[in-house]
């Protein structure tokens, strides 16, 4: 038996702000919303958790968005068009686990972490964090400390190279993690 619920998630999403215009509702995982309407500026997500992203088959910047109201991407999060693609987030019942690296392949210092590091500098003294394993539970990794700045979700397995994970594209470039948040069903943002 697993320790990740299969409850899932459901979201509505329309093609205007403020909830107007055609809309699409979804409770699994979306590559292309364009398939369903033209562009996509406001969303309800009624349950769960999703991962949203700038261009069809989850690249570009992501944005993660637990249940609420989301009337105008463009003023609240700083986007001109919408998203493209979205990821339902399962909750995972359990323990959380994280090995971070240093270095690239798992290479430099590594640190198992368990629960939210708000700056991965100042409580491991490390400058930046370029591979991880993620063992148990679904994480958001940030860019700058105290879950600041771009995001990428993490779901369990190896991740070798930041870089070499898509992150040139869309603008996600020379990113580097500073901070990382496990996703619960009852996580502030």
């Amino acid at each position: 038996m697993s320790n990740t619920s299969m409850n899932m998630g459901r979201a509505t999403f329309y093609e205007d702000r403020n909830f107007q215009g055609r809309s699409y509702e979804c409770s699994s995982d979306c590559p292309d919303i364009s398939s369903y309407m033209s562009r996509c500026q406001s969303c309800r997500v009624q349950s769960g958790c999703f991962m949203m992203y700038e261009r069809p088959n989850y690249m570009g910047n992501q944005y993660f968005m637990k249940r609420g109201e989301y009337s105008d991407y463009q003023s609240m999060m700083g986007m001109s068009d919408g998203f493209r693609s979205c990821r339902m987030i399962p909750m995972h019942r359990g323990n959380f686990r994280m090995r971070i690296y240093e270095r690239e392949n798992f290479g430099g210092q590594m640190h198992e972490m368990m629960d939210d590091c708000d700056s991965i500098q100042e409580r491991y003294r490390m400058s930046d964090c370029q591979s991880c394993n993620v063992m148990d539970g679904h994480w958001l990794m940030y860019e700058q400390p105290h879950f600041r700045g771009r995001q990428m979700y993490m779901r369990p397995g190896e991740y070798r190279n930041f870089r070499e994970m898509g992150m040139g594209m869309g603008g996600m470039g020379g990113m580097r993690f500073m901070s990382m948040r496990r996703i619960m069903d009852n996580m502030s943002m």
